[in-house]
């Protein structure tokens, strides 16, 4: 079984942002705070069993991954892996800038770019290759819990090098807003969730902010430990 606790390293939108406020409200839970979240009336209309269909991206909080959660490998600490993160926040890069908007991929709903932005794809490959000193090696029982039978030989092969087969031209941001859903449910769901989003007027979305999450247990949530800004 997995080694608890687990890391990850995501961007999360900052606590007080309207951004935040969405995906916290969606999910029912704010992982800043470590807080339940009441779900808003139209998404409980649209979707009576909407705490159900958001159950999954629940348990990792608002966010999109940069690296995968990892458990530490023996001889490293959190206190290193924060010092890490804020050793590679410090280091001057261009900072990627997309253009949201709410989409369907690979069946669920999630915040994406509208295109492809470079400087975004380094910083994921860039966050993959500077913290895989942390990571233990996936055991067999992580292994197959990624039906490594249904992916291609690239992503096998970035399974077996990096832990996750998502990463470098596999890898793709998003941040998830529900869990994989039938063809037939998706219209009003999306069409609700592109409503609420669009209220937000967000034209533009930096993505220029690293948070550490932890993982204590199985059953727990991800949460987030440490918040650092990219430097320009």
């Amino acid at each position: 079984m997995t080694g608890f606790p687990r890391y990850a390293i995501y961007f999360a939108a900052g606590a007080d942002g309207a951004l935040s406020r969405f995906g916290a409200e969606l999910l029912g839970y704010d992982a800043h705070s470590g807080d339940e979240v009441s779900f808003p009336q139209e998404a409980l209309r649209v979707a009576p069993d909407w705490r159900d269909i958001t159950a999954d991206p629940r348990k990792y909080g608002f966010h999109a991954t940069l690296k995968a959660p990892m458990t530490l490998v023996s001889g490293r600490t959190e206190a290193e892996l924060m010092a890490a993160c804020a050793t590679f926040a410090g280091q001057s890069r261009t900072i990627p800038v997309i253009r949201p908007v709410v989409d369907t991929i690979s069946g669920f709903i999630a915040v994406i770019p509208a295109e492809p932005v470079d400087a975004l794809q380094q910083l994921a490959a860039d966050c993959v290759r500077e913290f895989d000193s942390f990571r233990a090696t996936l055991t067999a029982e992580d292994r197959a819990r990624r039906k490594p039978e249904k992916l291609t030989e690239r992503q096998r092969d970035y399974l077996d090098r990096w832990g996750y087969p998502y990463v470098m031209e596999e890898f793709r941001f998003h941040m998830t807003l529900t869990g994989r859903l039938d063809a037939e449910r998706r219209g009003p769901i999306l069409e609700m969730l592109r409503g609420r989003f669009a209220a937000l007027a967000l034209g533009t979305l930096a993505i220029d902010r690293l948070a550490l999450f932890k993982q204590d247990e199985t059953k727990g949530r991800f949460r987030i430990i440490g918040e650092w800004a990219l430097t320009r």
